[in-house]
């Protein structure tokens, strides 16, 4: 077994964990993040462009985010942006600055939120668990074509296994924060 091949299931493993981490990111917990932009591109000259690369982004209270383009012209397009996205947030453009505005969660909000939190962390566990399997397989393989032993398939099945229950433990914890996050008042 080399180390290399664990070094590529956990590289993967990793990957699955940040994705978790962006898609939360997104997630409107009762506070303005300004993650919730990252995802949102204005048609700068023919280019789409991310918000936070067209101006400054700042967090002046807890549920207010201001946006600072460079160039006062792409205001609307910014505003334009932000209303075509689901981010569920009107604008507000006054000539200089965006502002957005979140509004405090409802209890019925909160649960759908901490519900697709842990949809999205269901979903990590099962990209995991199958980087797990195929893991297992291409070792299943090396042992049916005589490059590894009986007990090597053992040693990296156990390896592999103790190396997925941390990222499933991992998993829950990055879901439990979020969910006591989104159900702070």
């Amino acid at each position: 077994m080399s180390d290399a091949s664990y070094k590529e299931i956990e590289d993967k493993m990793t990957k699955a964990i940040s994705v978790l981490k962006e898609e939360l990111a997104g997630l409107r917990a009762g506070r303005a993040n300004p993650a919730i932009l990252d995802k949102l591109t204005v048609d700068y000259y023919g280019v789409p462009t991310p918000i936070n690369q067209l101006g400054s982004i700042s967090v002046p209270e807890a549920r207010v985010i201001v946006i600072q383009p460079w160039e006062t012209k792409i205001l609307k397009d910014i505003e334009k942006a932000i209303q075509k996205s689901d981010i569920g947030i009107n604008p507000t453009n006054d000539g200089k600055v965006i502002r957005l505005v979140f509004p405090v969660l409802t209890e019925e909000r909160r649960k759908e939120l901490t519900k697709q939190a842990k949809k999205y962390g269901e979903d990590t566990k099962v990209a995991v668990r199958s980087i797990r399997r195929d893991a297992i397989e291409r070792f299943k393989v090396q042992k049916k074509n005589g490059e590894i032993t009986e007990d090597d398939l053992k040693d990296a099945e156990d390896d592999i296994q103790k190396m997925t229950d941390k990222y499933i433990s991992e998993i829950d914890k990055i879901v439990e924060k979020k969910e006591k996050e989104i159900m702070e008042v």
